[in-house]
């Protein structure tokens, strides 16, 4: 939590929006300032202080009521593309987990320069609420394509962690994030195996790497644990015949907590566990906590069916584990 400062509405701002003045220019820099409402430049509980002082519009979309602010009227969306953009999120969010992971939800949408969705952070401890910083430019099509603002729901479904354990709360948001988008119709299946042939192996451990308690490093964190989901998804699938995967595990999870309260890992994994009768997800962090574990990816395409083609992939459904990689993007239920 930030606490009060004498830092200059600018620096402030820049602090808390991600730095949206980078590479602006001064009259832009003023104009957007300008466009903020004042009682959005204080540091002092960000971003809830924010939802105090400018009473929010209100959603309801797949039984959760959300609370929005929009910084500026200077977007080049409308207000009805926001709340589209947030009921499209939240439909594929709903649709991996069977319901919205938490009944009330806070978003404030900050302002940045350029025409994407610049990235988002997610809180807990006084109700959970997120920031999402987004170009002023940005279009409502760019918007329904891009995947920061699932990422941020999807974090929503977990307790918060510490930070040595970021890497399966990130690890989670990247995986889950792909997975809901395929089963909720808003991507096809063949584009998220393209995504993770390409990235999966920046989660590779490298040189040094003490394994995923003690290695922090960017790579590690997202693709390294986003790997380690999906290795724990086909384990789960191979052991069950194919009737449990992770899904029912991470649903189990958010049936008894969420991102407003904290909860230790050992702990997280046990619910997890008990859900599918399999000690799969303990049994993968003890053994890769605190040593490296590398993962023959090829071999792993291999065996899926997945068949990297230039910058894109085809699908195999004569492969080894085809039906399980199918399975994992189809609807539960």
């Amino acid at each position: 939590m930030l606490r009060r400062s004498t830092l200059s509405r600018r620096t402030v701002l820049s602090m808390l929006a991600g730095s949206p003045w980078v590479g602006m220019g001064a009259a832009a820099e003023t104009a957007l300032a300008a466009s903020i409402p004042p009682a959005l430049e204080s540091d002092e509980g960000f971003p809830y202080r924010g939802f105090d002082a400018v009473p929010p519009e209100h959603l309801q979309a797949e039984g959760a009521d959300f609370a929005i602010v929009i910084a500026t009227s200077d977007f080049a969306l409308g207000k009805d593309d926001f709340r589209d953009w947030i009921k499209h999120a939240a439909k594929a969010v709903a649709t991996y987990y069977g319901k919205f992971p938490v009944p009330t939800m806070r978003l404030l949408f900050m302002p940045t320069e350029g025409t994407a969705v610049r990235g988002g952070t997610t809180w807990g401890y006084q109700g959970v609420a997120s920031r999402i910083n987004i170009g002023t430019a940005t279009t409502r099509e760019t918007c329904f394509d891009d995947w920061v603002l699932v990422h941020e729901m999807i974090h929503t479904a977990l307790p918060d962690l510490s930070r040595d354990h970021l890497w399966l709360a990130e690890g989670i948001a990247v995986y889950v994030e792909s997975i809901c988008r395929v089963q909720a119709g808003h991507l096809k299946e063949a584009q998220i195996w393209g995504d993770f042939v390409r990235a999966m192996p920046k989660g590779q451990p490298k040189e040094g790497d003490r394994g995923f308690d003690f290695t922090h490093s960017w790579g590690r964190t997202y693709w390294g644990g986003a790997t380690f989901c999906l290795l724990a998804d086909l384990e789960l699938r191979k052991r069950s015949s194919n009737t449990v995967g992770l899904q029912q595990a991470l649903r189990a999870v958010n049936a008894v907590a969420n991102h407003s309260e904290d909860m230790d890992i050992r702990k997280i994994l046990a619910i997890a566990d008990k859900a599918t009768g399999y000690d799969v997800l303990t049994s993968m962090y003890e053994d890769m906590r605190a040593k490296p574990v590398p993962t023959d990816l090829d071999k792993l395409w291999s065996d899926l069916g997945v068949k990297p083609e230039g910058n894109t992939v085809s699908l195999a459904d004569a492969a080894p584990m085809a039906a399980l990689r199918k399975a994992i993007v189809a609807p539960l239920g």
